[in-house]
């Protein structure tokens, strides 16, 4: 049997960091965000072990053939089948249509569709809900990654969403604006890669460690609120106002964001920011957890050429949202 999934990436704009457990678990996390018309593809096959000398292939950036799950390196394709039960007879491929290791979730985007592609496997359909919950299991307690809550919910539900985490329930809500309005803030946004990639769990343990100590949250309890501020602009306002008023608050969040470790932005980050701005951006952000990835502008339309060349050379990428999350794309017997 043959399955592939495909499966988003996100952009987090508002919210990021009340959606590690430290923070929640005490006080409840909300974010704003939205997954992207990116994607992880991973096909799963099964095969007939007899013609191999191995029982599993596990095939991304390097080519892994091993006898047996406790020797895949790979650690969510490792733990994940752990989590399954799933032992063998398995060749897998990961496709992605951007780096990994660069700020817009795809990590926790491969674990979501992997675990989808097992589910279809064994013939079965899982619910968005129960998959992200699952991804964050094997996540944060099989794999113990420095990671959050929304990169599986917004890889599992896909759309433009509210995700609010408490001590008893994840929900997911859509953010209630019209197609315009959406379509306009696509128009709006400016993405470009900084070509610097890291792990996330390492940028992220020290914003942990303070999130821990209570020293963050301050500024958490504020980026909580700019979440339902954002969306109130949404509901409020249209057109460029719109687009004006969401770019300052983003504006406002990452300068919070730039309070919870000395890890999430560097001199050259920094740089490219202040170019757009003073370019005329209204506001953006640096995606994910710090340090390199994606930097995102909401800029007015007769601005943008300005911005693209005030960071000459970043390599722009051009984007579109996407609704509908995870999906098995592909299957066949035999």
């Amino acid at each position: 049997m043959l399955i592939i999934s495909r499966t988003p990436v996100r952009i987090s704009f508002f919210g990021g960091g009340t959606d590690y457990p430290d923070f929640y678990l005490r006080h409840g996390g909300k974010v704003l965000g939205t997954s992207i018309d990116k994607f992880i593809h991973t096909s799963v096959k099964t095969f007939k072990s007899a013609f191999f000398d191995h029982s599993i292939r596990v095939a991304y950036s390097k080519t892994e053939l091993v006898k047996s799950v406790d020797e895949i390196l790979h650690p969510s394709v490792r733990e994940s089948l752990k989590f399954k039960g799933i032992s063998g007879n398995l060749d897998i491929h990961i496709f992605s249509d951007l780096p990994a290791k660069t700020g817009l979730g795809s990590s926790s985007s491969f674990t979501v569709g992997f675990l989808n592609a097992l589910e279809a496997l064994s013939g079965k359909k899982i619910s968005k809900q129960k998959l992200a919950l699952e991804a964050c299991h094997v996540e944060q307690r099989c794999i113990q990654e420095a990671v959050g809550s929304q990169d599986q919910f917004h890889a599992a539900f896909g759309g433009f969403n509210v995700i609010e985490f408490t001590s008893s329930h994840v929900q997911v809500r859509p953010v209630v604006i019209s197609r315009e309005k959406k379509e306009c803030l696509q128009d709006h946004l400016l993405v470009f890669y900084t070509g610097i990639s890291r792990f996330a769990g390492e940028i992220a343990k020290e914003q942990i460690e303070k999130t821990k100590k209570t020293l963050n949250d301050a500024h958490l309890y504020r980026m909580l609120e700019l979440v339902d501020q954002a969306e109130e602009v949404l509901t409020s306002y249209a057109g460029e106002e719109m687009v004006k008023q969401f770019g300052l608050l983003l504006d406002e969040g990452w300068n919070l964001k730039k309070q919870l470790s000395s890890q999430v932005t560097n001199p050259l980050i920094e740089n490219a920011y202040e170019a757009a701005m003073r370019a005329g951006a209204h506001g953006g952000k640096l995606c994910g957890a710090g340090n390199g990835g994606f930097l995102i502008f909401f800029v007015p339309q007769e601005k943008k050429e300005e911005v693209r060349r005030s960071l000459a050379p970043l390599n722009e990428v051009e984007i579109r949202f996407e609704n509908e999350g995870s999906a098995i794309i592909y299957m066949r017997d035999g």
